[in-house]
């Protein structure tokens, strides 16, 4: 299902889930919302899943502890944990080259932070958090007349580290978005 983008210009909420049930889950009817696992930085799906032999060393060699162990055993990113300081660690210590980084200029994922519609500005509650704890800036406030300040994302300047996702007492920011192209504003 694609993200459905609701709001005014500047701002872009997400509100997007796939549904993922278990075979137990399918036979009672019961479905959960689910998105899949976010990739380490540096992985193309298909031929991470193909190399990774699930040996952990990036998730131990990742100093901010944002790789863990996630479905079938491979390692995906947990931004509750903690943001990605892009250090290529985990690149470095990948044998199978699951994880390869063609040179210092390719990008660790083509994606951007995105605020969905569970945010407190949207709710009229003013709260600054993310942009507080964004380290490239990339969110700031837009006053609105009689209203909180809404939170918004320079898509150009947002590295998708996850340092927005943590400190979200709403757990309203996402990053599986994938980057707007050069036609989209």
């Amino acid at each position: 299902m694609a993200p459905a983008h609701i709001a005014g210009p500047s701002l872009t909420f997400l509100s997007s889930t796939r549904v993922a049930s278990s075979r137990r889950s399918f036979l009672f009817g019961r479905t959960r919302a689910t998105d899949p696992a976010l990739r380490p930085p540096w992985a193309a799906e298909d031929d991470f899943v193909a190399r990774c032999t699930r040996c952990e060393r990036c998730i131990e060699a990742c100093p901010t502890a944002i790789l863990v162990r996630m479905d079938g055993g491979f390692p995906g990113v947990d931004f509750t944990r903690g943001e990605c300081t892009f250090c290529a660690r985990c690149v470095a210590v990948c044998e199978p080259q699951a994880l390869h980084r063609a040179d210092a200029g390719t990008l660790p994922w083509v994606r951007v932070a995105a605020i969905g519609a569970d945010c407190l500005a949207a709710r009229g509650v003013e709260c600054r958090v993310c942009g507080e704890s964004c380290p490239e800036a990339a969110i700031r406030f837009r006053p609105r007349l009689g209203g909180v300040a809404f939170p918004e994302l320079d898509a150009a300047a947002c590295t998708a580290c996850g340092a927005c996702i943590g400190p979200c007492p709403m757990r309203a920011i996402d990053t599986r978005n994938p980057l707007p192209t050069e036609s989209e504003p």
